[in-house]
């Protein structure tokens, strides 16, 4: 049975890509780790922020997800930025890439974490590039939610 500190933990979150993108219709997928990384991730260190997904080979491979080395690692240890494949149905995987290649779609990892069963899983979003304006568009909504609830919490 898994410990309370690695089933349904957040490892990473990419807080960026609301900004950053229209995100839609998030998939679950399981990642291919090796046992360093997982190690790695069990210690709580990860970076997706930079990271995306791309289609190789009919499958989809997360790029640039960093996973720093072990420390306990020997020279079997891992490298950090390597492509790692995720794991995801075939009707999952020929939805995604339709969408990349119709539609000019991007995939994003938006979180990974541990599910129940204490297995590392990615939540991958299609998401379409925000313009200039929409951003300030975004921006300027999160503002006046920020005022709002200050004046409702000070007047209410």
């Amino acid at each position: 049975m898994a410990s309370k500190a690695t089933s349904g933990g957040l490892i990473a979150e990419n807080r960026r890509a609301k900004f950053d993108y229209f995100l839609e219709d998030p998939i679950e997928a399981g990642i291919m780790l090796l046992g360093t990384e997982v190690k790695s991730l069990r210690n709580g260190r990860a970076n997706i922020a930079e990271s995306y997904a791309a289609v190789e080979n009919n499958a989809i491979v997360l790029i640039n997800a960093d996973i720093p080395p072990y420390a306990g690692g020997n020279r079997f240890n891992h490298e950090p930025r390597r492509p790692r494949k995720l794991l995801l149905k075939s009707k999952q995987i020929d939805k995604l890439i339709g969408a990349v290649q119709r539609e000019g779609r991007t995939i994003i990892p938006t979180k990974l974490y541990w599910n129940e069963k204490g297995l590392a899983k990615l939540e991958l979003c299609l998401a379409k590039g925000k313009k200039l304006h929409d951003k300030r568009e975004a921006s300027a909504e999160r503002d006046w939610q920020r005022d709002k609830a200050r004046l409702l919490k000070d007047h209410g």
